[in-house]
């Protein structure tokens, strides 16, 4: 699945869709950024509500597809400029985290069972 067909089938809204056709191939659920650097999985949708810079930062070390910004969450102005800068895909939705990753799941993404 790609990063616009994921957009598509959760409804998510787009902040910023530099690489659209970027493959999704997993998911990862965190806040503790310095946990998600070393756990989340390259091509995978990260589901946060953390909004600052350092998501960007983040998301790019970790070579996320796309980060989903969860809860209502929307981005702060720096965030928002960054991704766009670094080629990030940066989504969002009113959805809980664990419900955004139960949607994840029901797809298919990173499902390995």
């Amino acid at each position: 699945m790609t990063v616009q067909q994921l957009t598509d089938a959760l409804s998510l809204t787009i902040f910023s869709l530099e690489e659209p056709d970027r493959p999704v191939t997993g998911g990862y659920c965190g806040d503790l950024l310095s946990w998600v650097m070393g756990r989340a999985p390259a091509d995978g949708a990260w589901l946060t509500i953390m909004s600052n810079v350092n998501v960007a930062a983040v998301a790019a070390l970790a070579d996320t597809a796309c980060v989903i910004l969860a809860e209502g969450v929307a981005p702060d102005p720096p965030l928002l400029d960054k991704a766009k800068a670094q080629g990030i895909n940066l989504l969002g939705t009113d959805l809980s985290v664990y419900g955004c990753a139960l949607r994840l799941g029901r797809l298919g993404v990173g499902t390995d069972a």
